[in-house]
């Protein structure tokens, strides 16, 4: 049972009871699945947009991301964890499709990661760690044309993600730190904290992706679906 599923059972369904009165358990609604929709608006019809073939494949990229962040190599005990390259799948849509299609993956993504292991101190503490953490993934984009662009995306991306990661830790997680924790690292704390396994898994990816087979693989794969023509096939 996810963490969604359980806050339905154990609150919703009860506040549902109360507010409509429902006499028998069968008649209370049922979670059966959630489902995230991405606006596509104009975009069937404006060229410079994302075709049918492109949504699918970022909808794809973010389940594979989804899929990844559970194929843990270790975790830290306050949150954070070393995954098997889940932040390329992101970073590959913001590099393929631009900064603002990549933004919104990760932002996308965000939300699955806060429904899947939610950590709520206050509203803008969640947007830290959820919301701009991980649409902060999109700035790949802007080095997209670049010579070993999709090297330099992932790294800043990277570096972005752990920002925001860290303001929050500053602003919010270390006010539950120990008494005896010492005030002098207050401000460097968070920072090496979530740099730490956000940097381990950036080597591992930057390893993975620098070998001769997978970076020409990612090439085939960008060609095949940033081609115009791959939509008449």
């Amino acid at each position: 049972m996810t963490n969604f599923e359980k806050l339905y059972n154990e609150v919703i369904k009860k506040s549902l009871v109360e507010k409509f009165g429902y006499q028998n358990k069968h008649e209370i609604p049922k979670l059966t699945k959630i489902v995230l929709n991405m606006g596509v608006g104009d975009a069937v019809t404006d060229k410079k947009k994302l075709t049918t073939r492109q949504l699918v494949f970022c909808a794809v990229a973010i389940a594979l991301a989804f899929i990844t962040s559970y194929l843990k190599i270790f975790k830290l005990p306050w949150g954070g964890s070393v995954t098997l390259c889940s932040m390329l799948f992101i970073v590959l849509i913001a590099n393929w499709y631009g900064v603002g299609t990549g933004i919104m993956a990760g932002f996308a993504y965000g939300i699955l990661q806060f429904i899947q292991e939610p950590y709520v101190l206050s509203f803008f503490q969640v947007c830290c760690d959820y919301i701009l953490a991980f649409a902060a993934l999109g700035v790949a984009g802007f080095f997209a044309k670049q010579s070993h662009g999709l090297l330099k995306g992932y790294i800043v991306a990277v570096i972005a993600r752990g920002a925001f990661h860290a303001l929050g830790g500053y602003l919010y997680w270390m006010s539950y730190m120990p008494d005896n924790f010492p005030k002098s690292l207050t401000a460097i704390y968070p920072i090496v904290y979530n740099y730490s396994y956000l940097l381990a898994e950036g080597i591992i990816t930057v390893i993975v992706i620098s070998i001769p087979a997978v970076s020409k693989a990612l090439v085939q794969v960008c060609l095949l679906y940033t081609s115009d023509a791959a939509d008449d096939l």
